[in-house]
């Protein structure tokens, strides 16, 4: 239910045209135009009154009932104090849950929980058991609408608290963490999908009014849910480090070998977080082999082979991985995985040609720019003849950076600190100028390859 909500004459009127015949109430149709027109002026003082009315005697009348009903309640709390205070909060959790009962195409279950759940953290209300419980009922019933990412962190970050306090098992932390991870995936994967659609048009200057509006909001979101998984892997922290992971994944490997899903999460998070030194993850490597001979298998079997020294047999397994896999966006996950598998190894060359594959099968994704423009960063010793051409690769890693988070806006952040940190080890101006080189084309000899343009002055 939080979302903006803007008001026209046009959008007043078919509050009242679209009013259900049966409410046939004149008092209530009058007041329903009165507060809303004090809505639309956020004068929600002058619209409680007529407000009230509306809802305690026609509250199928119209979902502006609930929608500005939010507004004018969220404007008393915040003006109110003590018993008071408490009443309105009291009051808001009703309307919360009478929302669902007379409109719950609308306001279904998980917005309804995450309403709730959010007001009972705000005003502290509730225990850390309660609110999890009630976003983690939401989540199983209704996960499509579990969006909010607030919502997402506060039911992590809940269970953490919980785990830490005794009361939950590390395995739930992981499930969810892996649920919530997943669904923060999922919904950016959605917004990047239309930014790629946009960004040509936006170079151009060709994007309609509508566009630029799509863009935005497309960006916007994409930088919340950005915020949210750097929050959600902060709060994980040191739970997943691999002398945890190891121990848990040990004691419950006989009894769980056979559940696809846990074996192929156990393998991913224990190569994620370079455990794969220890012979457990060979074990679980080959559970998920026999179970699901899938892309991910090959990856993590050519992680194994490129341990043992077998870089002929990893690079087969790698290129085995990318032949089965069909599907664009899994196909660039894959991709990148091996690129960082090579990035370990210092295979920097292998690691570009498998990011740039992982860029050609998803336009958007920003890790692999990301892992590109490290891979020039650290090259910068090895390109070049003089100081100034060597630390003009810099340039070229700042440029890549950048275009992560263009095309991922999750990543902004991470993405514009790498370019400032890149661009401040580029030559500066004083160089530049110093140098002669304003405007001319430095060409890189070493694994990189291509120029960069120097600046003019």
């Amino acid at each position: 239910m939080k979302t903006k909500i803007y008001f026209t004459a046009i959008m007043l009127f078919g509050f009242i045209v679209a009013a259900k015949a049966q409410a046939q109430n004149p008092e209530c149709m009058t007041n329903l135009s009165i507060y809303a027109e004090h809505a639309k002026v956020k004068n929600y003082e002058a619209a409680y009154t007529p407000w009230k009315m509306v809802y305690d005697n026609c509250p199928d009348l119209n979902k502006a009932n609930f929608s500005l009903g939010e507004k004018i309640l969220e404007d008393k709390i915040e003006k109110s104090s003590g018993a008071d205070k408490d009443k309105y909060i009291k009051d808001l959790m009703e309307l919360y849950d009478n929302s669902a009962k007379y409109f719950p195409k609308r306001y279904t279950p998980a917005v309804v929980a995450i309403d709730k759940a959010l007001l009972m953290y705000e005003n502290k209300m509730g225990s850390d058991e309660e609110i999890y419980n009630m976003l983690h009922d939401a989540f199983k019933k209704d996960p499509k609408n579990f969006k909010n990412p607030r919502a997402l962190y506060l039911y992590f970050s809940s269970l953490v608290d919980l785990h830490k306090s005794g009361s939950k098992d590390l395995q739930e932390v992981f499930d969810v963490y892996d649920d919530v991870t997943d669904k923060i995936e999922e919904e950016n994967k959605q917004l990047t999908n239309v930014i790629s659609e946009l960004l040509p048009k936006d170079s151009l200057g060709t994007l309609t009014s509508k566009e630029k509006r799509k863009l935005k909001v497309a960006t916007t979101n994409s930088k919340s849910y950005g915020k949210i998984a750097g929050s959600v892997d902060s709060k994980l922290g040191a739970l997943a480090d691999c002398e945890n992971l190891i121990p848990l994944y040990e004691k419950s490997f006989e009894e769980k070998k056979g559940d696809i899903t846990w074996v192929k999460r156990a393998v991913g998070r224990m190569f994620n977080k370079e455990c794969t030194d220890d012979p457990l993850f060979q074990k679980l490597f080959e559970a998920q082999l026999a179970l699901e001979p899938s892309a991910d298998a090959y990856v993590y079997g050519g992680t194994l082979k490129m341990k043992n020294g077998d870089s002929q047999g990893a690079l087969a397994d790698f290129d085995k991985a990318m032949s089965l896999e069909s599907d664009p966006y899994k196909k660039s996950n894959i991709a990148y995985k091996v690129a960082v598998i090579n990035k370990r190894k210092g295979s920097k060359s292998t690691a570009r040609k498998y990011a740039q594959m992982a860029i050609n099968a998803n336009k958007a994704n920003g890790r692999a720019y990301l892992l590109i423009a490290n891979l020039y960063a650290t090259s910068a010793n090895d390109c070049g003849s003089t100081p100034f051409e060597k630390r003009a690769i810099y340039w070229k890693a700042a440029d890549m950076a950048r275009q992560a988070g263009r095309v991922d806006p999750s990543l902004s952040s991470t993405a514009n600190q790498a370019a400032k940190s890149y661009a401040a080890k580029a030559p500066s101006k004083t160089d530049i100028f110093n140098s002669g080189m304003a405007g001319k084309t430095v060409s890189f000899s070493c694994w990189v390859g291509g120029s960069v343009k120097v600046p003019n002055l």
